[in-house]
Formats: C-alpha cells, structure tokens, sequence
C-alpha cells in the first residue's frame, strides 16, 4: 500500500509521467509555520541535472499546496502537496511494453496488475515519486527543530573519492552504485517500541520505499559478524546511558539511547544502464539485444541523501507524537 506513519500518516501519489505525482501528510499538528521557501533547499538537493552524475530530465518541483494550510499554517487537517510533470519523454519507454528492462518492476508489475499499470518512466514505482517524500520530510523536520538529520554520501562505486568512482562508471559508459549514512542527533532516550515497532525496523521499512535501495546497517553493522560481544558492546558512562562508543547506533532493545542514531544504506547502481543488455520480448517469446533509451541518472546514489534524511525524519517524527514529545497544537 502507500500509506506509512501511524500519528504522522504519508500518503504518496502519482505516476513519472502522469499529470502530478504527491503527498498527503495526515496528522500534522495544527499550527505548524509553513511557506513555500521552506521546501526550497531539500527539493533543489534532490533535483535531476543539478550535479554531476544526474539525470537531464528536470522538473521546477514547484510544491503546490491544495490543502491543510491556511493563513501560513498547519491547520490540523490532511495536507495535501501536489508537484506537476512538466517535463516528460513518453515515447522512450514504448519499447518496454514488449520487452521488460532488467532491473526494473516493468515486468512484475504488468503480470501484477494485468498489464494495466502505467510502464511511462516506470510509473508508480519510479524514483520521481521521492518529491513526495521529500516533501513530507520537510514538514517533519521542522515539526523536530532540536533534532538535526544529516546523510552523506560516503562511496561510489566502492571509492571513497567521489570523482573517481563517478569517472569508472563514464569510463564504462555503465551506471555504478554506492553507499549514503545517515545520522540523527538530539533524541530523547526511549522512542521506539520492542520487536515490530522497533526503530531499526520502522527506519528500515521506510528506507525500502526508496527505489535502489538494497542494504541498510546500523552502528558497527556488519562488522559486527567480526567483533567480540566485548568489544561491541557499548559500556555506560552515566546513568543516562552515555557512552564513548556507539557500535549500537544510538539503539538498544529498538529504543532510541539517546546517543546519535547512525545507519547506512546501500544503493544500487541505476538499473537504466546505456550498456546492451538481454531481456525477453514479450511477443515472440525470444531473447533480444536492447539498450535502454531515456534519461537516467549515472549514480541514483547522488540524490539519495536528501530522500534518506526526509524518510529519517518522517519516521522520527512520527515516534515523537506517539512519545508526546511534540505538541498537538502550536500556539500562536
């Protein structure tokens, strides 16, 4: 389904090529200053043609707000955010009908839905639907101004030189992968719940709504497999729970520890490669040789940062209200 959240509820919309892709933010406190600059930043951090890497489609992801604001605040009612597809190119994905892009949902989603899902750019399950989420980070992180959530791109390509693993892939003339972190500081001690509603897992419930996401690790992650529970385990400094490491990443029992709260993700490399590739037509039953026309991002990896603080935050958010960390109302 497209609704997360049990306070703060999202509701994503839209399709790449339809008329709009969007959001509805259910939940939002009543009060909350909202003006269209706010968005300005984190949309721009996730456009298409702005860096290096990126894909030359661009879109103006100008937010249009129909509803749940009034006089430049929240109201209290569902807001709805609109973002309108201006810049579109549906004729490249014509060939996809017959034969299905590796990679892609082209295929699970026609057998899915009978062949009546919309194949224009992927549709629904295309990464332009991350504007909304984006979008509703926003709002998130403003309803938290004492937490701060920051990702960073830390490799492409398996490259800590950011240039360097982005020029293997021109090199190639392919798409390439990487690896994006992200850290929350400023939380309180206890948000989260045990087992199904543990942070990691509400975290990482939303991270997979992200298109290319393939992995995510929190604290020492991995590197766990490797370290003795004495070394990993991260010794109290105060009663408070304060420690000098953080192999945990500021999460014990799926609660918040109150130390920072650190995960990293994996992102594939973009599936719409120019390389030729193998796939089956659909028609003949036969294996072809295709390439895959379009405009596409070298490295997805690049705008992932900004969509993984936003689904950070919503997830955050939405802890807060439960916890009652945040007020219903902002008061004028």
């Amino acid at each position: 389904m497209n609704t997360f959240g049990t306070l703060f509820r999202i509701s994503i919309v839209g399709e790449s090529h339809g008329l709009i892709v969007g959001v509805c933010i259910d939940g939002c406190p009543a009060g909350l200053p909202i003006d269209v600059e706010d968005f300005q930043i984190d949309l721009q951090r996730r456009k298409g043609g702005v860096q290096k890497g990126t894909t030359p489609r661009q879109e103006p992801d100008k937010p249009l707000i129909k509803t749940g604001v009034f006089n430049g605040h929240t109201t209290g009612a569902p807001i709805f955010i609109e973002f309108e597809n201006t810049n579109t190119r549906s004729t490249d994905y014509a060939e996809s009908i017959a034969i299905p892009r590796p990679g892609h949902a082209d295929l699970t989603a026609s057998i899915k839905y009978g062949g009546f899902n919309d194949y224009r750019g992927g549709g629904h399950f295309s990464g332009r639907l991350t504007v909304g989420l984006v979008a509703a980070g926003i709002l998130a992180k403003k309803l938290m101004p004492n937490i701060t959530v920051k990702a960073t791109l830390l490799e492409i390509g398996g490259e800590t030189n950011l240039e360097l693993g982005l020029n293997k892939a021109i090199k190639e003339k392919d798409t390439i992968g990487g690896i994006v972190e992200c850290m929350a500081s400023g939380l309180p001690i206890g948000l989260g719940d045990h087992f199904f509603d543990s942070v990691e897992s509400l975290i990482s419930h939303l991270v997979f709504a992200i298109p290319a996401i393939k992995g995510i690790e929190f604290g020492s992650g991995f590197m766990a497999a490797k370290m003795f529970g004495s070394q990993h385990n991260d010794s109290f400094d105060n009663p408070l729970g304060a420690s000098a490491t953080n192999h945990a990443g500021g999460i014990l029992g799926g609660l918040t520890t109150g130390q920072n709260l650190i995960f990293r993700v994996v992102v594939k490399p973009t599936s719409s490669t120019p390389k030729i590739q193998n796939s089956i037509n659909l028609k003949t039953n036969q294996k072809e040789h295709f390439s895959i026309k379009g405009r596409h991002d070298l490295c997805i990896a690049l705008r992932v940062p900004v969509v993984l603080e936003a689904v950070t935050a919503i997830v955050l958010a939405d802890l807060m209200l439960i916890n009652q960390n945040i007020p219903k109302i902002f008061k004028k």
